[in-house]
């Protein structure tokens, strides 16, 4: 029997999400169309996008959808007249949409430096948007995303929350957090793949990405994704009313952790002072690259994630790592371990299993060859 521990990456599609796609599917008006097909397609896009408005408590017309999270952090970041100014351990889709962005350190957790965000403000002339998410893909860490907004009203700056490994793990309220913009994902939280939303606050108009169409308020040009859409409003309504059964998770998480600790002494859980996401784990094996890791795992049937993963397959030092100060060869050793809706004891027990054992062959295998040479 296969684990899945991977949630952070893709987590799997709940059934009742599945059901929402089909029935969408069997729908064949176009949304902008005025006849009854049309407006049977047009109902299921607004109960979706009231169900996700719910989410995170907006206003149903904040809401632009879009084909994912890199896309609405794109269009939050892309277009923006100004200094744009990200933290050092952003989602590789905020540091890559402007190259012009300045970059702004964190801590040993990975938490912003609110001291080193004011100078960087401070050294800006004319408009500013500051990009921080609220929670880290990797290493689950939160930001202080109430002072981060603080800091950056202090200098008239704009401030975008890519809130994508957040939402629907956590309670997330986007007049709350007081952001001007903020980014989702349906298939972080057991939605499909390949839709999510911008959120904007009332009186922000950022440049569409895609234009020629009436969409989205012309916010966001093309067909809507209907079926993808109605899925991701499945997903929220779900989502939000298992909040209080995902908290618990983080019982399941800390038992993996004290476990790890027990048996290998010299394990690293990165980030493990700061507050982070209840089914979150990033965890450092010295001497063992994270690459032979996910592989050793996979071969048993345990499914995790190395720290970072570029489009060749090959894995990368995390840049998230780095930027909390540690060396090259720790930030190739640290694998992700992300518990989801689907998560029970077993799936604990049997990765803690497989991974001791790992890690002991390691040493294992280290003492062998010492006593070689």
């Amino acid at each position: 029997m296969d684990t899945y521990l991977d949630h952070n990456a893709t987590t799997p599609v709940r059934p009742e999400v599945a059901d929402a796609v089909v029935c969408a599917l069997t729908q064949h008006g176009n949304a902008s169309s005025v006849h009854r097909f049309g407006r049977l397609v047009r109902h299921t896009l607004d109960e979706a996008r009231e169900s996700v408005a719910v989410l995170v408590g907006v206003s149903p017309a904040s809401i632009i959808f879009t084909s994912g999270g890199t896309e609405a952090n794109n269009q939050a970041l892309r277009d923006f007249d100004g200094h744009v100014l990200v933290s050092a351990v952003e989602h590789d889709s905020v540091l890559g949409a402007r190259e012009d962005a300045l970059v702004v350190d964190t801590d040993a957790d990975g938490v912003v430096v609110l001291g080193h965000l004011r100078e960087t403000l401070a050294s800006c002339e004319g408009a500013a948007l500051v990009s921080v998410m609220l929670a880290n893909n990797e290493t689950g860490a939160l930001q202080p995303l109430r002072d981060v907004m603080r800091v950056a009203h202090e200098y008239g700056a704009l401030v975008h929350c890519d809130a994508v490994q957040a939402a629907g793990k956590i309670n997330v309220s986007f007049a709350d957090l007081g952001v001007d913009m903020m980014s989702l994902s349906a298939h972080k939280l057991g939605g499909p793949q390949g839709v999510g939303a911008l959120i904007v606050r009332d009186g922000l108009d950022p440049e569409p990405l895609l234009r020629g169409g009436g969409q989205e308020r012309r916010r966001r040009a093309g067909t809507e994704n209907v079926a993808g859409i109605a899925g991701f409003g499945a997903a929220a309504r779900i989502a939000l009313e298992n909040l209080d059964w995902f908290a618990g998770l983080t019982k399941l998480r800390d038992d993996l952790e004290s476990r790890l600790r027990a048996a290998v002494p010299d394990v690293v859980i990165h980030a493990i002072d700061a507050e982070r996401l209840p089914n979150t784990s990033c965890i450092g094996l010295p001497g063992m690259t994270a690459e032979m890791q996910v592989m050793q795992l996979d071969l048993a049937g345990v499914a995790v994630s190395a720290g970072s993963a570029c489009s060749s397959g090959k894995v990368a030092p995390s840049h998230v790592l780095q930027a909390m100060g540690q060396d090259d060869a720790a930030a190739q050793s640290a694998i992700r371990v992300s518990l989801g809706w689907n998560s029970d004891a077993r799936d604990v027990d049997r990765f803690v299993d497989t991974w001791v054992t790992m890690a002991q062959r390691r040493g294992a295998n280290a003492d062998a060859r010492r006593s070689v040479a």
